[in-house]
């Protein structure tokens, strides 16, 4: 299996070689970064290792910032996915931790239901989601003081009224969205530019990428998370991690 990566060495690149839009982004992204983590030195990046969360990482440990990083491995997760993990090891000598579900309550859970009983019911799906993904972030997050995500406003209907940092009612403590302002064309711009690792199913069209039963490419002229939950309605596409993201799609719309 391969990596997309154009280089294995950390980038020496400036930011300068981006155009002056994107090095103006870059340098606002790396300075919030860098406020997170004077605000809050326990704060840590939750990532999916999509391209977005890779834009991050990459901000992170190029800059040496003292943020950790950690992904949450379902059990379900494509090969593909799994080897991002050796290709950061590799391109910045730091390792992703990594938090993987209750093993009791997965076996439990299939046992009662079965293993795909998520195409059943919205209710099964977010049980599973809860399970293999929620309970793991509720203890990365633990006795933290606040979280980073690779969000942005244009991935979804459930992400329109994104704020760049808000209180994370759900899990009780502050949340960054640092990239909630970019566009699809930003970040892989940067990808691009700073030869970033990233996923190759995104170059299989994979915009976003989850558990692989739960995930498909997408046709042209869809949503980027089109493919996430494609069997269910695109106002409920939310796993549980980002439960605020309804809310206030929600309060926006007036519903």
């Amino acid at each position: 299996m391969t990596i997309s990566n154009l280089s294995h060495g950390l980038s020496t690149r400036p930011p300068a070689s981006l155009d002056t839009g994107l090095a103006r982004r870059w340098r606002e992204l790396v300075d919030r970064l860098s406020q997170v983590q004077r605000r809050y030195p326990d704060a840590a990046l939750a990532s999916s290792l999509a391209a977005e969360d890779m834009v991050l990482t990459h901000a992170i440990y190029g800059s040496g910032l003292d943020l950790e990083v950690f992904t949450l491995d379902t059990g379900r997760l494509h090969a593909e996915t799994l080897g991002v993990l050796d290709a950061v090891d590799a391109r910045y000598g730091r390792r992703v931790t990594v938090y993987r579900p209750d093993a009791a309550a997965v076996d439990a859970h299939v046992a009662a239901h079965g293993a795909h009983a998520f195409y059943e019911s919205v209710e099964l799906r977010k049980a599973c989601c809860q399970i293999r993904k929620v309970e793991p972030l509720r203890r990365a997050l633990a006795g933290r003081g606040a979280w980073i995500t690779g969000q942005r406003r244009q991935q979804s209907t459930t992400r329109g009224e994104l704020p760049l940092e808000e209180h994370d009612a759900t899990f009780g403590l502050y949340k960054f969205n640092p990239l909630a302002e970019w566009s699809e064309e930003d970040v892989w711009a940067v990808i691009r530019t700073l030869d970033i690792p990233y996923n190759p199913l995104h170059d299989q069209g994979y915009p976003s990428i989850g558990c692989e039963p739960c995930t498909r490419a997408i046709r042209p002229g869809e949503d980027l998370r089109a493919g996430r939950w494609w069997w269910e309605s695109s106002d409920s596409k939310e796993c549980g991690l980002h439960a605020g993201n309804r809310v206030i799609s929600v309060v926006a719309r007036g519903d």
